[in-house]
C-alpha cells in the first residue's frame, strides 16, 4: 500500500496563515477604511445636515450685513435667494469636484487625491468660520461651494480606494464604510446643532469650524497607510510597492495569488490606457455596466430620501410635540440611518448586493405609499401622525439597508481598472445633477400634489427595483474580471480568455490549499 504523501510543515503553516488572514480584517485595512471615510464621506454627511440648525441665524446675519452695507433692510425675497444659493451651491461644488476628479486620480493616485482633498475642507472651514467676523456672506457662499468640491471628489475617490484595497470576500463590508460614515456625519451634524451645543446665535459659526477636524485627522493617519496596490501595479508598474501594499492590507507575507489576480487583469488591459469619459460612453463592451451605474446612482437621489426631511418637523408638530423638543426627537432619524448602514455592512457579504438593493427600493416604495395614506388622514385621526413618523423612520432604514451605500460599491465593482476613473466621474455627475434636480423640483411637485407628492418617488423606487432584478448580476466575492464577464452576453461581446485564466489561477490556489490540508489530515491519521 502506498504511503500518503506528507505535507511539508512549512506549507501547512503557510496554508493556515492564509486561512486565518482570509477571515480577519487587518488593523491596516480597518484604519484605511475608517480614516479614509472620516475625512471624506463623513464630511459629506455632516454638510447635508449642519446648515439646518443655524438657518435662522445665518439669515439674520445676511440681514445685518446688508443693513451695514446699504443702510436699508434686506428684502424678504433677497434673503430667500441668498439662502437658496448658500444651500444649493453645495451641489454645484460637488458636480465640479466630480468633473475634475480624474486628473488628480491619474497623477496622485487614490490615496494622494484623498490627502490633497483635505486642503479644500480646511479652506472651506476657515471661510465658513470667519465669514461672520469679516461681515461677508460671500465667504459663506464660497465656503459652501468649496466644501461641495471636497465632497464631489471624495465620493468618487473613496469608494474606488476602498474597493481596490479590499479582498473580494469582504469588499462589500469595507465599501460600506462610505455609507456608514455618511450617516454618522448626518447624525453628528444634528447633535452639534442642538441649542445646548453649537446651535446658538453666538456659536453657529463654530459648527463649520468642526469641518477641519476630520480633515486634519485624515492628514495625520493616511500618509502612513499604503496606496491602492492595483493602482501601483497596473498604472504605476511598481510591482514591489504593490506587493508590500498587499502584505500590509492582508496581514500575510505570501500574496502571490492576489498579485497574479491583478497581473491577469493587467494582461487583459495591456493594450488599454486609462480611458476618458467620452471613450467610456462610446465603448460597447461596458455599455450595460454604465447603464446600470447611471440607473442606481440616479435612483440613489431620486428615491426621495432628501424630500422626506421636508415633512418630519410638521408631522411631529401635528403629533403634539413641543417645538423645543422636536430637534431631539429628530435625532432618531440620524440614529436609524447609522444603525441601518452598520447592519447592512455586516450582512452584505452574506446576503449580497442585489437582494439588498431590491429590498431597499421595494421597501421604500411600500412605506412611501403608506406614508401617503397616513398623511391624508392625519387631520382626522389623532394618532395618525405617530404612524406617519414611523413610516419616515422605516423609509430611512430601508434606504440605508442598500440604496444608501451599495451604488458607490457597484460603481467600483462593475468596471476594470482602465475604465474605473471615468466610471466614477460619470456616476458623480449623475449623483450631483440628480441631487440638484430633487432640490430644485420637489418644492413645485409638493405644491402641486401636496401629500401625494411621494407617489412620484414610489414610481422611481419601483422602476429601480425592477431594473436591478432583471439586469444586475450578483457581484459578491467575485473578481473584477469575473464581474465584467457577467455582462459579456448582454453587451454582445466575446468572453475574454483572460477571464478563464483568472478562474484557473484562483482554482489552482484553492486546490493547492486543499491538498496541503488533506495531506496534513492523512499524516495525522497515521
Amino acid at each position: 500500500m502506498d504511503q500518503p504523501q506528507k505535507a511539508n510543515p512549512s506549507e501547512t503553516s503557510s496554508s493556515s496563515d492564509k486561512k486565518t488572514a482570509k477571515k480577519r480584517i487587518t488593523p491596516c485595512l480597518l484604519s484605511a477604511a475608517f480614516f479614509g471615510a472620516l475625512g471624506s464621506s463623513f464630511l459629506y454627511g455632516y454638510n447635508l445636515s449642519v446648515v439646518n440648525a443655524p438657518a435662522l441665524y445665518i439669515k439674520a446675519f445676511y440681514n445685518q450685513t446688508w443693513m451695514e452695507r446699504y443702510n436699508e433692510p434686506i428684502r424678504a425675497e433677497t434673503v430667500t435667494l441668498l439662502w437658496s444659493i448658500t444651500v444649493s451651491i453645495f451641489a454645484i461644488g460637488g458636480l465640479f469636484g466630480a468633473l475634475v476628479v480624474s486628473w488628480p486620480i491619474k497623477i496622485l493616485g487614490r490615496k494622494g487625491t484623498l490627502l490633497l482633498n483635505n486642503i479644500f475642507a480646511v479652506i472651506a472651514a476657515l471661510l465658513l468660520t470667519f465669514g461672520e467676523k469679516a461681515r461677508s456672506f460671500e465667504m459663506l457662499i464660497i465656503g459652501r461651494f468649496i466644501v461641495g468640491v471636497d465632497s464631489g471628489i471624495a465620493l468618487s475617490v473613496l469608494p474606488m480606494y476602498l474597493g481596490e484595497i479590499s479582498p473580494r470576500y469582504i469588499r462589500g463590508s469595507i465599501g460600506q464604510f462610505n455609507s456608514i460614515l455618511i450617516c454618522f456625519g448626518v447624525f453628528i451634524g444634528q447633535v452639534l446643532g442642538l441649542p445646548e451645543l453649537l446651535g446658538q446665535e453666538s456659536r453657529w459659526n463654530y459648527l463649520f469650524s468642526f469641518l477641519a477636524l476630520p480633515a486634519v485627522l485624515q492628514l495625520c493617519v493616511l500618509p502612513f497607510l499604503p496606496e491602492s496596490p492595483r493602482y501601483l501595479l497596473i498604472e504605476r508598474r511598481d510591482e514591489a510597492a504593490a506587493e508590500r501594499a498587499f502584505q500590509r492590507f492582508l496581514g500575510k507575507k505570501d500574496v502571490s495569488l492576489e498579485m497574479e489576480e491583478v497581473h491577469a487583469e493587467a494582461r487583459a488591459q495591456e493594450t488599454l490606457h486609462t480611458v476618458s469619459m467620452v471613450q467610456l460612453l462610446k465603448s460597447r463592451s461596458v455599455r450595460w455596466q454604465l447603464i446600470t451605474v447611471v440607473v442606481t446612482m440616479a435612483s440613489y437621489q431620486l428615491c426621495g430620501l432628501n424630500a422626506i426631511w421636508y415633512y418630519t418637523n410638521g408631522i411631529l408638530q401635528e403629533a403634539g410635540f413641543a417645538q423645543n423638543i422636536i430637534p431631539y426627537i429628530t435625532l432618531s432619524t440620524g440614529g436609524i440611518e447609522t444603525f441601518s448602514a452598520i447592519i447592512s455592512g455586516l450582512v452584505i457579504e452574506r446576503i449580497g448586493r442585489k437582494p439588498l438593493l431590491i429590498f431597499g427600493f421595494s421597501a421604500m416604495a411600500v412605506f412611501f405609499s403608506l406614508l401617503t395614506v397616513f398623511l391624508n388622514f392625519q387631520d382626522s385621526v389623532s394618532w395618525m401622525p405617530y404612524l406617519s413618523y414611523v413610516c419616515i423612520l422605516a423609509v430611512i432604514a430601508s434606504f440605508c439597508s442598500g440604496p444608501g451605500g451599495i451604488p458607490f460599491i457597484l460603481t467600483g465593482e462593475l468596471f476594470e481598472q482602465s475604465y474605473r476613473p471615468a466610471a466614477f466621474m460619470i456616476a458623480g455627475i449623475v449623483n450631483w445633477l440628480s441631487n440638484f434636480a430633487v432640490g430644485l423640483l420637489f418644492p413645485f411637485i409638493q405644491e402641486a400634489l401636496e401629500t401625494f407628492a411621494f407617489l412620484v418617488f414610489v414610481g422611481f423606487c419601483v422602476v429601480a427595483a425592477i431594473y436591478l432584478f432583471i439586469i444586475l448580476p450578483e457581484t459578491k466575492k467575485k473578481t473584477f474580471m469575473d464581474i465584467s464577464q457577467s455582462f459579456a452576453k448582454i453587451n454582445k461581446v466575446p468572453v475574454s480568455s483572460t477571464s478563464h485564466e483568472m478562474k484557473l489561477v484562483l482554482c489552482t490556489g484553492q486546490d493547492q490549499n486543499e491538498k496541503v490540508q488533506n495531506g496534513f489530515k492523512m499524516e495525522s491519521s497515521f
